[in-house]
């Protein structure tokens, strides 16, 4: 299991890995720095509920969570855990 941290200090892509391993998974912690409203893009492997990326909270110092497991190298299932923080 992997865990990643990002401070959101602009607009982001979280694009698609290229050393994915199937069976893979983790966590992304999505931290808004202190003036908030960053967004984040996503790349085309990465598969969300609906086929719709979440909407991040936007706050200043907020604090979402992204969890993923690797269904196969080019299909990453994921879905968010938003408004944890701020921390």
């Amino acid at each position: 299991m992997l865990f990643r941290s990002i401070t959101l200090d602009g607009i982001y892509t979280i694009g698609n890995p290229t050393n994915i391993v199937k069976g893979q998974s983790g966590f992304i912690a999505l931290t808004q720095d202190g003036t908030g409203s960053r967004t984040v893009g996503w790349g085309t492997h990465w598969d969300f509920p609906a086929s719709t990326p979440p909407t991040l909270s936007t706050g200043a110092n907020s604090v979402d969570i992204v969890a993923y497991y690797a269904r196969t190298t080019t299909s990453i299932a994921a879905d968010a855990i938003i408004g944890i923080g701020p921390l």
